[in-house]
C-alpha cells in the first residue's frame, strides 16, 4: 500500500506532461499556467487510494485521476472569475493575468480533455464511471450556483449550506473514491460506503477550508485573508455567528454584509470571536469526520489497507493551509 505522499508524488510526475496542444498559445499558454500552479491534488490521489483499497492500481484509473484533476481545475478558474477573485495559491488568477474571456476558454478545454482522459479508460466500466463523473459534474455546478443564490440571501440554514457544500465540494471528493473501487471491482456494498466516507470527509474538510479562510496564515493558505467574508459568503461561521450573536451584534453583521467598509473583515472576525465561532467550527468538523471513520469501518477490507485513507483524512482535517 502506497501513502499519499507517495501516490501524490507519483501522480505529480505523470500529471506533468503536456495535456494540450501548443497552438493557439493565447489560450493554451492560460492553462499551462494554471496546471503549473501546483494544489494539493487531493481529488486525484483519492481515486488511486481508493483503487488500492481493493486491488493494485490499475493504468485505468490513473487516467480517471488525471480527468477528476483536470476536472476540478476547470471548476476552480470558473469559480474565480465568479468570485472576482485575485490569487489562486498564492498567484494571479488566470482571470487576472488572461482575462475573463480567456479564462472561460481555458476552463472549457479542461473540462473537454477531462473527458478525452475518461474514453481511454476500459468498456467494461466506462459506462458507469462517465455516469458517475458526469452526475458529479451536474453537482458540482449546482453547488456552485447555491453557492452564489445564498451570497444574495440575508439568511442561510445550516442545513442548506451543509446540503450546498456537499454538492459543490464532497461529492466530487466522494465520486473520485468511489470511481477508483469501481476500478478495482469493488462490490456496491463497499462502494457505497467509500462514497459516504469521501462526502462526509468533504463536509469536514471544507469546515476546515472556511475557518482558515478567516482564521489562517494568508501565506500558508494562498488565498487572501476574510476573502469569504468580503464576498458576504455565508459560510458555516457567519450562519453560526448569527444564530449566537446578541442582538446588537446580529445589527452590526448585518450592516457590515450591506457595506464595504475597510475594516470590515476586521470588525466581522472579532464578532465570530466573541460568539466563540472557532471552536464551534472545530467541534462541527468533528462530528462529520467521525461520520467518515464510521463508513470508512465499514468497508470489507483489512484495516491494514485502510489505513493510508485514514491518514490522509486526519491530515485534511488538521490541516492549516
Amino acid at each position: 500500500m502506497f501513502s499519499f505522499k507517495e501516490l501524490s508524488a507519483a501522480f505529480a510526475q505523470r500529471f506533468s506532461k503536456p495535456h494540450f496542444p501548443k497552438q493557439p498559445e493565447s489560450l493554451y499558454a492560460a492553462n499551462d499556467y494554471f496546471l503549473g500552479l501546483g494544489g494539493k491534488r487531493i481529488r486525484p490521489v483519492m481515486c488511486l487510494m481508493g483503487n488500492e483499497l481493493f486491488d493494485e492500481i490499475h493504468e485505468d484509473a490513473w487516467q480517471v485521476a488525471t480527468a477528476v484533476e483536470l476536472f476540478h481545475n476547470f471548476t476552480l478558474i470558473h469559480d474565480d472569475i465568479m468570485d472576482a477573485a485575485p490569487l489562486r495559491r498564492g498567484f494571479e488568477t488566470v482571470h487576472y493575468k488572461y482575462g475573463s474571456s480567456t479564462a472561460l476558454l481555458a476552463g472549457d478545454v479542461m473540462l473537454v480533455v477531462a473527458y478525452e482522459y475518461l474514453n481511454k479508460i476500459s468498456s467494461s466500466y466506462i459506462k458507469p464511471i462517465i455516469n458517475l463523473f458526469s452526475r458529479t459534474a451536474k453537482e458540482v455546478c449546482e453547488g456552485q450556483q447555491l453557492d452564489m443564490d445564498f451570497e444574495k440571501l440575508t439568511t442561510v440554514s445550516l442545513e442548506d449550506y451543509i446540503k450546498m457544500i456537499e454538492l459543490k465540494t464532497s461529492v466530487l471528493l466522494a465520486a473520485s473514491l468511489q470511481m477508483g473501487a469501481i476500478i478495482g471491482g469493488a462490490g456496491e456494498g463497499n462502494c457505497n460506503h467509500l462514497y459516504e466516507f469521501g462526502k462526509n470527509l468533504g463536509i469536514a474538510f471544507q469546515v476546515q477550508d472556511d475557518y482558515l479562510d478567516a482564521f489562517g496564515d494568508p501565506e500558508k493558505f494562498g488565498k487572501t485573508a476574510g476573502g469569504d467574508i468580503k464576498q458576504n459568503k455565508k459560510t458555516f461561521l457567519l450562519i453560526h455567528a448569527l444564530q449566537t450573536a446578541t442582538g446588537s451584534q446580529q445589527k452590526e453583521l448585518t450592516d457590515l454584509l450591506n457595506n464595504d467598509a475597510e475594516d470590515k473583515v476586521q470588525r466581522v472576525l472579532e464578532i465570530f470571536r466573541d460568539c466563540n465561532v472557532d471552536a464551534w467550527a472545530k467541534q462541527l468538523k468533528q462530528q462529520y469526520f467521525d461520520k467518515a471513520l464510521f463508513h470508512l469501518e465499514e468497508i470489507a477490507v483489512l484495516s491494514s489497507r485502510k489505513k493510508p485513507l485514514l491518514e490522509i483524512a486526519e491530515f485534511l482535517i488538521q490541516r492549516d493551509y
